[in-house]
């Protein structure tokens, strides 16, 4: 079994958990077998964003603020006869959890070369909470695109032996083994324990270590200034809505008037409302400026929207489209203008 001292881990507790009543509270509610079902609602909302078309990065929490913002929680599908304790924000309104693959060789050293913190623990049952604090200079995980706030969901090496010809010719056979632990959720010492458990550097393998990292960022934001027509007697204003919302429905739950009596349905040239159908024009808007943080339209919007080439149906916009953030001018009730 490989040491603990091979893996290069400094034990660094940042609070004392048994009196941090924030992390226990949300630890020990896990318990009960019956625990409370959760959903993370932040990713289900940034599923909308499609594919992300800048560095993601850029997002990440500073470290004082992913002390703050994890939580431990106990998760149960409809599907599923068992529930799972997944490692989960606190705050999903502002914040969500990204999984993120990152892998690097292992070096002569043998160990990964992260330190730990733990922010939450003590349990008999080992669950608590352990985040990476920082890299150990020299170490296998020097070089990677790991951060101090991440978690670590799972480490899996992956150990391959090749049979070189003699020459200059490639490798004519490989062969590979692989060994995988779960640490999600679990306190310091059994997060050490269970690596602990993976085999030790061996003369004549390649080894690389395969982590899944629970990564916290805040949710990118788009601001959007609305403007009025004339005869509602409103004034301008702004409001702030997230990557993945739906613009018609995010400004509908923001208290604004957004159905245009004047407007036609498609299918029919009859006034009313198709209640997010796209078949009718009461939630369309004019977009001035900002139109890049808009997915594209599709289709039948498209051709709804051919003599308006500014327009957009509300209920068919996704804001922060490829996660970006950005600033939008729209006009609301383009048919009073």
């Amino acid at each position: 079994m490989m040491q603990t001292s091979q893996l290069f881990f400094v034990y660094n507790i940042l609070f004392c958990f048994y009196f941090n009543s924030n992390y226990i509270s949300s630890v020990y509610s896990l318990s009960s077998l019956y625990g409370q079902t959760t959903k993370n609602v932040a990713t289900q909302t940034l599923q909308g964003t499609g594919p992300p078309t800048v560095d993601l990065n850029q997002y990440n929490l500073p470290l004082s603020s992913i002390e703050e913002g994890w939580s431990a929680n106990f998760v149960q599908k409809q599907t599923e006869n068992k529930g799972k304790i997944r490692l989960e924000a606190k705050d999903v309104v502002e914040n969500y959890v990204d999984t993120v693959i990152v892998n690097f060789p292992r070096n002569d050293g043998g160990g990964m070369g992260i330190e730990l913190s733990e922010l939450a623990g003590g349990r008999s049952d080992g669950i608590g909470i352990t985040i990476i604090s920082g890299l150990v200079e020299g170490g296998s995980a020097e070089q990677s695109e790991l951060f101090p706030g991440d978690s670590l969901a799972s480490v899996t090496l992956i150990r391959r032996q090749r049979q070189i010809t003699t020459g200059d010719k490639e490798p004519i056979s490989e062969k590979e083994e692989e060994w995988s632990v779960s640490t999600e959720c679990l306190a310091y010492d059994d997060t050490v324990n269970a690596i602990g458990t993976l085999p030790t550097i061996k003369q004549g393998f390649e080894d690389v270590f395969v982590l899944k990292i629970k990564r916290l960022r805040r949710r990118p934001k788009v601001s959007v200034k609305l403007q009025y027509p004339p005869n509602q007697n409103e004034d301008d204003e702004t409001i702030e809505m997230y990557a993945g919302e739906n613009l018609r429905q995010g400004m509908l739950i923001r208290g604004v008037k957004l159905n245009d009596p004047l407007a036609q349905r498609f299918d029919t040239k009859q006034d009313g409302n198709c209640g997010a159908g796209g078949l009718c024009r009461t939630c369309s808007v004019v977009v001035s400026s900002g139109a890049d943080v808009l997915n594209p339209q599709r289709v039948a919007e498209e051709q709804m929207m051919k003599q308006n080439p500014r327009c957009r149906l509300a209920c068919k916009a996704v804001v922060g489209y490829g996660m970006k953030e950005g600033e939008m001018i729209i006009r609301v009730n383009p048919k009073q203008w």
